[in-house]
């Protein structure tokens, strides 16, 4: 089983590409958070599970993870851009 793991920082309009976001600033948003994230990867057909007490590598504050179960059949690329747009239309 493949367990992909994405984190908030990668749709964070705030962040650079260096500093971590890994989407394009058309499909960033403001403050995401793995509430979020979850919602949108379960819109999208996988399993999500929350871990709230983690940091991504690049920050200093915990804002948590999303682990993404049984995503074999796309890249990790696909999968945060299909998250991203999700992220967009759940915020309406």
């Amino acid at each position: 089983m493949v367990e992909n793991v994405i984190y908030p920082a990668y749709f964070d309009i705030e962040l650079t590409r260096s500093e971590g976001r890994r989407v394009p600033k058309d499909l960033a948003v403001e403050e995401p958070t793995v509430d979020e994230l979850a919602k949108a990867v379960q819109q999208v057909g996988y399993d999500a599970t929350i871990e709230r007490d983690m940091t991504y590598s690049r920050e200093y504050e915990p804002r948590g993870r999303v682990l993404v179960n049984r995503s074999d059949d796309s890249s990790k690329n696909d999968l945060v851009q299909a998250v991203a747009a999700y992220i967009g239309i759940l915020r309406g």
